[in-house]
C-alpha cells in the first residue's frame, strides 16, 4: 500500500475532525492517564474502546432493569439483567483476547456490575413480590444488595492472588441471574408473587443468596474454558442438547441452571470438607488398627 493511499488520508481526516470537536470537552472533563506496573514507562492516554463499549451496555440494561422495574415491565426488567450478563461475559474476554487489558476496565467493570448484578436485581425483586411486606421485603433487598458490595470489593482486592478456575463465593452475575430467572419465570407462569407466603420465600431467596455471594464456598468459573481449542464432538452435541432444553421454555430452565449452579458451591464445599474428610478420617483410623 503507498504511502498516499486515500484511506490514510481519510483516517487522518477523521480522527482531525475527532479531536477538534472533543477539544472543548476534554479541557473540562480531562483526559485518562494509566500509569504501569513500577512507573518506568510513560503513562498512556486513553482508555481502550471495545471492552467498555460491552461495559457500558451492561450498564445500561442494569440501569434499564431498575426503571422497567419501577414501572411494572418485570419481563423486561428481568431480561435487561440476563442480558447485561451478555455484555458482562463479553468485556474481559474481548478485553483479553484483543489484549487491551487495563486497571481503567477493571474498575468501571466492578462499577458496572454493582449496578447491573447488585442494585438492579434487589430493585426488581422488591418491586415485584416484596413492595408489600414493610421492613421485611426492603431489609431482604438491602441485604441482597449490600453482599453484593462486599463481594465485588473482595474480588477486586484479590483478583491477583487467587485461583482463576474457581470463584470465592457466588459471583454477582450468577446471582443476578437466580432472581431474573424466578421473576421471569413468574411473570410468564402467571405465579403469584405477592402472596404472604410467596413473599417470605423471595425473601429468604433474597438473603441466601447475599450469603452465598460473601461465603467462601467455591464456584467454578469457566474462565479456564479456551474458545480457541478444540473440544469432542459429543460436546457439541450435548451444548446443542442444552440449548434446546431452554428453548423448550427458557425462564424455566434459566432459573432452574442459575439455581443450581448457586447451590453448587455450598455441595462442593460439603463434599470436600465433609465427605473427603471423613474418608481420610476412616482411612487414617483403619491404618493404625492395622
Amino acid at each position: 500500500m503507498s504511502d498516499d493511499d486515500p484511506k490514510d488520508h481519510n483516517d487522518d481526516d477523521f480522527e482531525r475532525a475527532a479531536g477538534h470537536l472533543e477539544a472543548p470537552l476534554t479541557s473540562l472533563v480531562g483526559d485518562y492517564e494509566e500509569h504501569h506496573e513500577g512507573g518506568t514507562a510513560s503513562p498512556a492516554r486513553g482508555v481502550f474502546l471495545l471492552p467498555n463499549l460491552f461495559t457500558t451496555g451492561a450498564l445500561f440494561c442494569g440501569f434499564y432493569s431498575v426503571i422497567a422495574g419501577m414501572q411494572g415491565d418485570f419481563y423486561a426488567g428481568a431480561v435487561a439483567i440476563l442480558v447485561a450478563m451478555i455484555f458482562d461475559g463479553l468485556d474481559g474476554r474481548v478485553a483479553r483476547l484483543t489484549h487491551t487489558t487495563s486497571a481503567f476496565g477493571a474498575e468501571y467493570d466492578s462499577l458496572s456490575d454493582m449496578i447491573s448484578f447488585g442494585i438492579a436485581p434487589a430493585l426488581l425483586m422488591f418491586n415485584w413480590a416484596l413492595a408489600d411486606t414493610g421492613k421485611l421485603g426492603w431489609v431482604a433487598a438491602f441485604l441482597y444488595t449490600a453482599c453484593a458490595a462486599l463481594r465485588l470489593a473482595r474480588f477486586n482486592t484479590q483478583r491477583d492472588i487467587v485461583d482463576a478456575g474457581y470463584f470465592v463465593g457466588l459471583s454477582s452475575p450468577a446471582a443476578a441471574a437466580v432472581v431474573a430467572g424466578c421473576v421471569w419465570l413468574g411473570q410468564t407462569h402467571e405465579l403469584p408473587a405477592s402472596d404472604t407466603s410467596l413473599a417470605w420465600l423471595h425473601a429468604v431467596l433474597l438473603a441466601s443468596l447475599g450469603f452465598l455471594m460473601i461465603a467462601r464456598f467455591p464456584y467454578y468459573s469457566f474462565k479456564s474454558i479456551r474458545l480457541d481449542g478444540r473440544v469432542p464432538f459429543v460436546r457439541i452435541f450435548l451444548i446443542v442438547g442444552v440449548l434446546a432444553l431452554i428453548a423448550l421454555d427458557p425462564p424455566l430452565f434459566i432459573a432452574v441452571f442459575s439455581f443450581l449452579y448457586a447451590i453448587s458451591g455450598p455441595v462442593q464445599h460439603l463434599r470436600r470438607n465433609v465427605v473427603q474428610g471423613a474418608d481420610t478420617e476412616n482411612d487414617a483410623h483403619d491404618s493404625e488398627v492395622n
